[in-house]
């Protein structure tokens, strides 16, 4: 039976890995996968989904106001699918969401989202929220904090190493600009002035 999926996690904790891998295990057995990918992070280059281990492979790519359920009919009528990989799903808007959603209920193909829960302020992405909300199954990707725990938050940084609290949600960036650590130390980081005051009001 279809299903919508949201593998989430923090930084750097090799969601790209786990997806390639996933459609590559599709693709061994003879089964057809179409792959996604956010337009505005072109890290490894325009339309490509690659990791930091090495692999790599072609996606097509979705912008705000793409209709991808539209697009992944359009694909189907060319071929069979066996299954849909969403990479960068916190990219996704609200409304991709529910289409991806449509894929899994209308066209019976299942989709993999695998993105990013939460920013660096620890606020929920739109589209992380909907999938939360939406999906029948969601698996959590493992990476640690310098301490050995797990990584549930990321901080952002500047050039110079110092840790931002304010800035756009958005900033596309690597090692180079995130740090993934357990909530604690992310607390540390931050000085979380902001949950401070709400513990105050």
């Amino acid at each position: 039976m279809a299903k919508l999926y949201f593998n989430y996690s923090t930084m750097n904790a090799g969601k790209s890995t786990v997806l390639l891998q996933a459609s590559h295990n599709y693709r061994e057995n003879n089964m057809e996968t179409y792959l996604l990918t956010a337009r505005l992070d072109n890290r490894a280059g325009t339309g490509r989904i690659a990791s930091r281990i090495g692999i790599g492979e072609e996606a097509d790519m979705f912008a705000a106001g793409d209709d991808l359920f539209s697009r992944t009919e359009q694909r189907l009528a060319q071929r069979p699918l066996a299954a849909v990989f969403v990479d960068e799903a916190q990219f996704l808007e609200p409304d991709q969401v529910w289409q991806l959603a449509r894929v899994v209920d209308d066209l019976r193909v299942p989709v993999l989202c695998y993105g990013l829960r939460v920013d660096f302020q620890g606020n929920l992405f739109p589209g992380s929220a909907t999938l939360l909300a939406l999906a029948d199954e969601m698996r959590e990707v493992r990476t640690i904090c310098h301490c050995g725990k797990k990584a549930t938050m990321v901080v952002r940084q500047d050039d110079q190493g110092r840790v931002l609290t304010e800035g756009d949600q958005v900033q596309i960036g690597g090692n180079e600009t995130y740090v993934s650590l357990c909530r604690r130390h992310w607390r540390d980081a931050t000085g979380a002035s902001h949950n401070d005051k709400a513990a105050t009001t």
